[in-house]
């Protein structure tokens, strides 16, 4: 591995500031981008494709090191080219073209363009403007000497798709070749998953602390909303916030639920900082708590902790999943029913990153695991309350010597929150 993973074999992940100061090595974003950019480049070069033309938000930020506001997610309004000879080039909303050539000067300054394709269809396709940026790709591939190889397009609207190929360009899949890119994390993108983690950390302390009786599940939402924000996160993606009742089967999603006595409740929190993200889920009970929910927890976490012990470089998916139960074995039809309980994902600049684990998907089609990956491994066992459950997150760095945990806040054991 590059000498920058030699950070890896300490036992603890750093997490500074969110300062930069002059006595410590801390991120450093120049390195940041120029490893992303390379790693798509040398993605890029083992692949069939001429190019790459992306419009997901996660692949054009780690092509370019530009955002413009979480409200892009889902407008498929802002798309990267990058071909194996020229710089990348970024087609942005409005006056961020203007912006990014004053504050952004990694980007050439001719590379930083106004684009508009029609916001998901609100301008009709008729209009012309993607045909017009059709064209405008194809001119940019022909100088660059790719003219007559295939694109990869990670995702795109479908009148995108066929304006693209009247303008006699062969689409692929280019979601592929990202994912190829992005599945490594370098040293500074370690440390900002592990500094996003440090402050979910923070966020269940409050938790802990504001979980009782009479309180509803959206307040504790809001509230941990506010600290996120208040603490640099740049975005909350989503909040789970389930209790009681709502257990089981779990409902992956929040509701103005009153908290009672004797509760078993889990949250997740997702949650980026300067984009990268955290999943990081942990259980709580209110009060008091019984054996059925105790033994549920107990269960979870064993299931976990058997995960965890395994991983290590070369260690495959398949081996890690067939350490967790079955569907049937916790009551559910069958693997598709099941999917997302027993379960592990990468991280990075989105919530779900090469490697997936699950008895779905990893059985037949195994990943090896490799130093440098980073992913969230849950689990989740329902109690024999018929009504309680159990759910448990931890987030992991593989290194040459195995496992490092990031996510800290206590989960050993099951946390009783103000218990009498």
């Amino acid at each position: 591995m590059p000498s920058n993973f030699e950070f890896m074999s300490s036992k603890v992940m750093p997490a500074p500031g969110r300062m930069a100061v002059d006595f410590e090595e801390r991120v450093d974003f120049d390195r940041l981008r120029k490893y992303r950019l390379s790693r798509v480049r040398s993605a890029l070069e083992a692949s069939e494709l001429g190019a790459l033309l992306c419009f997901d938000v996660n692949n054009v930020r780690y092509t370019t090191s530009t955002q413009i506001g979480e409200w892009v997610r889902d407008k498929v309004c802002r798309y990267s080219l990058l071909t194996r000879t020229e710089e990348p080039v970024l087609w942005d909303f409005g006056s961020a073209a203007k912006h990014h050539r004053l504050y952004a000067p990694w980007l050439e300054t001719e590379n930083s363009r106004a684009g508009m394709l029609g916001l998901r269809g609100s301008v009709a396709p008729d209009a012309g403007l993607m045909d017009s940026a059709a064209r405008e790709i194809k001119a940019m591939l022909d100088a660059a000497g790719v003219g007559n190889e295939p694109v990869g397009v990670d995702i795109a609207e479908v009148p995108m798709i066929f304006a693209l190929q009247r303008a006699g360009i062969e689409v692929r899949d280019g979601q592929q070749v990202m994912l190829d890119a992005r599945q490594i994390k370098s040293q500074d993108e370690i440390m900002l998953l592990t500094m996003s983690a440090a402050m979910v950390d923070g966020a269940y302390q409050m938790i802990s602390e504001i979980l009782k009786p009479g309180v509803r599940e959206n307040e504790i939402v809001a509230k941990t909303n506010e600290y996120l924000y208040n603490n640099g996160s740049d975005d909350v993606e989503a909040i789970n916030a389930v209790s009681g009742e709502r257990c089981s089967p779990h409902p992956h999603n929040f509701s103005d639920r009153l908290i009672r006595p004797g509760d078993q409740a889990f949250f997740d929190i997702i949650q980026s900082f300067n984009g990268y993200r955290t999943c990081y889920y942990r259980t709580f009970n209110v009060g008091r708590a019984t054996e059925s929910q105790r033994d549920a927890y107990k269960k979870a976490r064993e299931w976990i902790d058997a995960a965890i012990a395994a991983i290590r470089p070369g260690v495959s998916t398949d081996q890690i999943v067939q350490l967790w139960p079955k569907a049937t074995e916790f009551g559910f039809a069958d693997e598709m029913e099941a999917f997302g309980l027993q379960f592990g994902h990468g991280l990075g600049l989105a919530l779900h990153e090469r490697p997936i684990f699950s008895r779905l998907n990893s059985l037949e089609h195994p990943v090896v695991l490799e130093e440098g990956m980073v992913f969230a491994l849950e689990t989740y066992c329902p109690a024999d309350d018929g009504f309680s459950a159990a759910r448990i997150e931890e987030e992991i760095v593989v290194t040459k010597d195995g496992p490092r945990v990031i996510t800290l806040f206590p989960a050993e054991e099951l946390f009783v929150a103000n218990a009498y």
